[in-house]
């Protein structure tokens, strides 16, 4: 499955075209995966892998969000400039990765507000509070563990991800009046940006 239209479409929450018995993966817990990974299992995954690298631009992806509803999710956190400028918080990294079974929990009270997105929850974004830093605890697809603390943005991914292996959306925990649309969120983001790269190129100037 290599075309883009082979793929299956996203499950979006706020689409009233969708069937309501479709949506309802969003908001159910998530089947586990069992060891050995089946034909099927594998099939699963190598659909899930092919619809996250079918974007150019995404963090992670879960099953549900494109109508599967197993504990499955597939995330990089790269150490590249241009999404520094966006995630100043970004510390640790991650690459490509494929978990199942993932499980998270907070570390600590201290919580970190920062936009986020989905693809689930069309044109639409808002500031959400997630825990600064998680410990993690997942299984690799030959079903070996993985665990470990992550921190910052990558921290922020993880939580957004296996949210939705249990039927949560980041617009859970914002109230309705402060989420604004898509077109919203990337001026505000854009206009940060900018008055940083200004505050530079003056510090700059001071120095010379």
């Amino acid at each position: 499955m290599n075309q883009t239209n082979e793929l299956p479409p996203y499950v979006i929450i706020n689409n009233e075209t969708q069937p309501e018995s479709l949506k309802q993966v969003l908001r159910q817990v998530a089947a586990p995966f069992t060891f050995p990974l089946s034909e099927e299992d594998m099939a699963l995954l190598k659909i899930l892998e092919a619809k996250y690298d079918a974007e150019e631009n995404c963090t992670g992806l879960a099953a549900p969000q494109i109508g599967i509803g197993r504990q499955a999710i597939v995330f990089e956190v790269p150490d590249e400039p241009w999404l520094k400028k966006w995630r100043p918080d970004l510390s640790d990294t991650m690459p490509k990765t494929i978990w199942l079974n993932p499980q998270y929990e907070g570390v600590g009270d201290e919580k970190n507000i920062d936009y986020e997105a989905c693809f689930s929850v069309e044109g639409v974004a808002a500031e959400v509070p997630r825990f600064k830093t998680v410990k993690y605890t997942a299984n690799l697809k030959d079903g070996s563990c993985v665990q470990g603390v992550a921190h910052g943005f990558l921290a922020r991914a993880i939580q957004h991800e296996v949210d939705h292996l249990n039927g949560i959306l980041y617009t859970d925990y914002v109230a309705k009046e402060d989420i604004m649309t898509i077109e919203q969120y990337r001026s505000i983001r854009k206009a940060k940006i900018d008055a940083e790269s200004n505050n530079d190129n003056e510090l700059v100037e001071a120095q010379q």
